[in-house]
């Protein structure tokens, strides 16, 4: 490892911790942010603190939020009749750059995991029994939890659990991505986008 002083060593080794960010992409942060004007550097410093500090989860959804209830539950225009059911506030903003999903959502914080040791009490299948048992007004639940082993064994537990009271209960379609390539497609992907074909 390079030798910094101990403050510039500590800020990569923070940096270090963020999801996706390797030793050599801290140290550039690192060096990009000490580049920085002070008031600039404040002003990070500041934003992240705040945010840490505002943020909380939504009493409704689970999403992060800085009021509560959050924005998409307060709406009178969403679609109250459909529920998307994801694992990460992450997704709910790839679902919202879509423009197209009107509905509600449900953020579980994570899938079913065993190796990992995560089961259903450890993520917010609970608050989602509860509201489904609150609002009568959903009659649709779309599980779009990721297309992992994890994401498969959630969706798969959650549809059981709402089978028996009779909501309508749908999962994402998957298969091959736009622009891709058949041949670069592994099995899994191109069995799923045979099973969800649809006539044209």
């Amino acid at each position: 490892m390079a030798r910094y002083s101990p403050s510039i060593g500590k800020l990569v080794a923070e940096l270090e911790r963020l999801p996706g960010i390797g030793g050599k992409s801290a140290q550039r942060l690192a060096f990009h942010i000490l580049g920085l004007p002070d008031e600039k550097a404040e002003a990070l410093a500041q934003a992240i603190l705040e945010a840490k500090r505002s943020t909380r989860l939504c009493s409704v959804c689970c999403n992060l939020t800085d009021t509560d209830p959050c924005e998409i539950c307060a709406s009178s225009t969403r679609d109250r009749t459909v529920l998307c059911v994801v694992e990460s506030p992450r997704d709910v903003a790839a679902m919202e750059r879509i423009r197209e999903y009107r509905g509600l959502y449900h953020v579980l914080h994570g899938a079913i995991d065993p190796m990992k040791g995560v089961g259903p009490e450890g993520i917010r299948v609970k608050e989602l029994l509860t509201r489904l048992r609150t609002e009568d007004a959903i009659s649709e639940v779309i599980l779009a939890t990721n297309p992992t082993v994890e994401g498969e064994a959630t969706a798969m537990y959650i549809a059981r659990l709402l089978k028996p009271a009779g909501i309508r209960t749908t999962r994402i379609a998957h298969g091959l991505p736009v622009g891709g390539d058949l041949e670069y497609a592994d099995e899994v992907t191109l069995s799923k986008a045979m099973e969800g074909r649809r006539e044209i």
